[in-house]
């Protein structure tokens, strides 16, 4: 037994193992620690930690990153479209990263150059997109129900297997923009332990895991683990003697470094930004490395395409803040006694002020639609149909969808007759339609084609008949009508992907000895 411990102990010091504790580094390449040579413009999204974390003379991340080359900017409170900025739970990252407004807030991000901290920054803004989007949840993220060692799940919640989904899907959208550098700053412990073990167990997931069990491609998603450098003194990710070290002492899981309340002291601020920013030297040194023949991060801007006739290239028709605000026009049967109302409200909307609001009573055998046209033709093609917010006055109201394409001189009417789905009378919901589901109108030549010059769209228009033997009477409310898959661009390939490792992999050299371990051990247990 005596030999045994020997063995163990000469194996741990061979792997840089202190008992208890855990390392890491990427030593397939060598590590840069130095700042970059030219200014590097960077965004943080956070709240009340991450300001602490910026701010001078309580974290000094801000001024540290200038004193390194980053001209910085952040969010926070009340930031961005639909006022982002507000939410950034783990489940909230599937909104910023992962729905059909993500091309909004990914194209505010990378323009964002203001400051929403109070943090030194001297700097000339260099010009051009930000490049490195850090992000952070808060504190109560540390509170996951659920076990230790529960696998990924398949929906968004304050669970293990939650937020190991929402994680997961984020890979979807990073491995479309190997141009950005994306930071996983994983949230802060608390005093309370009920949940602390949970919340090591996800932390080391997000460190040694999360990109191995997804094969992740690309070197341009890294985590700095904030979490384990306030849970104690001796607690450490940092760059240390030549290699990336990963330290922590097993049951030690809960908040050191406490404030009034579970927000981290300035003391433990200032700890986590000596060890964070030398690795973010190193992490964007190695992204660059692999990434010279990437494209630059920059999004075309938003426009609706309405005045130039151009394509979406952000897939976004009308949001009713900026697109779509004005334009709408009400038609109807005039030789009956039908009434339409329609144009962008104030008073509901699914996110941001505004939302189109269309109000109908269209009697039997007649029609109406509220159609917004365009002054030039847009090209759509880019999406495979069309997606939008959605509330009703009552489950089931019939609707239509209605597309105008063709030529200038003649142009053709595609439709899709459908209803309001269940629930859409209690909250918003959100529906799509495919190119395929809309088809030639019966009433015009060719009736039943269908739908197949996306590149070509008129007019858009919402239509209502009236019922067999009596009145269609209701209330509808859209919302952030945009292009299906215009927000996900193919990957870019590149041909320069070496180390694409994320920070928190083991070093060569244990990955070398670990079967050495194994056998070893082995041979100790024979011989007892």
């Amino acid at each position: 037994m005596k030999r045994l411990f020997v063995l163990i102990l000469i194996l741990t010091i061979l792997l840089g193992l202190p008992a208890g504790q855990t390392s890491a580094s990427p030593a397939s390449q060598e590590l840069n620690p130095n700042p970059p040579e030219q200014p590097v413009k960077l965004i943080f999204i956070h709240h009340s930690t991450g300001e602490n974390w910026l701010t001078d003379g309580y974290g000094d991340l801000g001024r540290t990153l200038d004193a390194n080359n980053y001209f910085v900017s952040d969010t926070n409170y009340g930031w961005g479209p639909n006022d982002i900025g507000d939410r950034t739970d783990i489940p909230d990252w599937l909104e910023w990263f992962r729905s059909a407004d993500t091309p909004r807030y990914l194209n505010a991000l990378l323009n964002e150059s203001g400051q929403h901290s109070n943090y030194t920054r001297s700097l000339r803004d260099p010009g051009g997109t930000n490049t490195i989007i850090l992000f952070k949840s808060c504190f109560p993220n540390s509170n996951l129900d659920g076990s230790p060692d529960d696998p990924p799940g398949d929906y968004a919640d304050y669970t293990v297997s939650g937020a190991k989904y929402v994680y997961n899907e984020l890979l979807r959208f990073f491995a479309t923009r190997p141009d950005l550098l994306f930071v996983v700053i994983t949230a802060p412990p608390v005093s309370d332990p009920t949940f602390a073990a949970n919340a090591r167990a996800f932390n080391l997931w997000l460190m040694y895991d999360w990109l191995a069990e997804n094969d992740y491609p690309h070197n341009n998603v890294v985590v700095f683990d904030f979490y384990n450098v306030l849970t104690g003194p001796d607690h450490h990710h940092r760059y240390w003697n030549g290699d990336i070290q990963h330290t922590f002492t097993p049951g030690r899981d809960t908040l050191s470094y406490p404030s009034d309340d579970d927000h981290p002291s300035p003391a433990g601020s200032r700890k986590a930004t000596e060890e964070f920013v030398p690795l973010l030297n190193i992490f964007y040194h190695r992204w660059q490395a692999g990434s010279a023949q990437l494209p630059p991060a920059e999004l075309p801007p938003l426009s609706s395409g309405e005045e130039t006739g151009e394509a979406l290239p952000s897939g976004l028709i009308a949001d009713f803040e900026t697109i779509g605000t004005s334009g709408w026009v009400a038609y109807r049967d005039e030789t009956t006694a039908s009434r339409i109302v329609c144009g962008p409200r104030s008073d509901a909307a699914h996110a941001g002020n505004s939302a189109l609001q269309i109000e109908f009573d269209i009697p039997a055998q007649t029609w109406s639609t509220c159609e917004l046209p365009f002054d030039s033709p847009q090209n759509w093609s880019v999406g495979q149909g069309i997606g939008f917010y959605l509330r009703s006055s009552r489950q089931g109201l019939p609707y239509n969808l209605l597309l105008f394409s063709g030529t200038d001189e003649e142009w053709a009417t595609y439709l899709v007759y459908t209803e309001t789905p269940a629930g859409s009378q209690n909250d918003w919901t959100y529906v799509e339609f495919a190119w395929s589901d809309f088809a030639r109108a019966d009433w015009e030549a060719n009736g039943g084609a269908p739908f197949e010059t996306p590149e070509r769209v008129y007019a858009l228009a919402f239509g209502f008949d009236g019922l067999e033997e009596d009145n269609n009477v209701g209330a509808l409310w859209i919302d952030d009508i945009r292009l299906i898959g215009a927000d996900q661009p193919p990957a870019e390939e590149s041909e320069a992907q070496g180390g694409a490792d994320s920070g928190g992999s083991l070093p060569c050299l244990g990955s070398l000895l670990l079967p050495l371990c194994f056998a070893v051990l082995l041979w100790a247990g024979r011989r007892k």
